[in-house]
């Protein structure tokens, strides 16, 4: 497992160094996100409002196709204090643009970093896909939607099975 890692980390590596442009920068973003439990849950599961920030580098392979690895905070899960999932975040986006506009889609990373509860797994993998407009020529806005892959929860005894479910709504700096 160790060698093929290395192997896809060498292989990304030399797909970036072929990038003919390359932008880097910040990005803050409001989050709204919500477990999706399976059975439904018997307590109340409303979603919580979190924060998302991180920084950003997009490789540029041409005018059009671009790859933006980022790494970001994020506060997800439920509203509960028992439900709250904080990650650190690994999104990998490949990016069509079209003038002002680019559309993204990749898989995420998430490592989990809050200690209120056990029971909760501590690496999961996401799909996440969004929407970028350049408002100017270093200021965007954007809005994306991620969806876990797998439960979140570890061996329980009701037998619940969570997905995170997230959309955000950011605006970023190209530095």
């Amino acid at each position: 497992m160790r060698k093929n890692l290395l192997l896809i980390a060498f292989l990304f590596t030399g797909f970036l160094m072929q990038a003919q442009d390359v932008t880097s920068g910040v990005r803050v973003a409001v989050n709204i996100s919500n477990l999706d439990f399976e059975p439904d849950p018997t307590f109340d599961n409303t979603h919580r409002n979190g924060l998302a920030i991180g920084a950003f580098v997009d490789y540029a392979f041409s005018e059009k196709i671009s790859v933006m690895p980022e790494l970001m905070y994020s506060a997800e899960g439920g509203k509960d204090r028992s439900l709250r999932a904080n990650y650190i975040q690994l999104p990998i986006t490949l990016r069509y643009h079209i003038g002002q506009l680019s559309i993204g889609v990749g898989p995420q990373a998430n490592l989990k970093i809050w200690d209120y509860e056990d029971g909760y797994k501590t690496f999961t993998f996401s799909g996440v896909g969004g929407l970028q407009y350049d408002l100017f020529e270093n200021f965007f806005i954007d809005a994306r939607f991620s969806y876990g892959f797998g439960n979140i929860l570890d061996d329980n005894e009701a037998n619940l099975e969570a997905k995170n479910s997230t959309i955000q709504l950011g605006i970023g700096l190209k530095i």
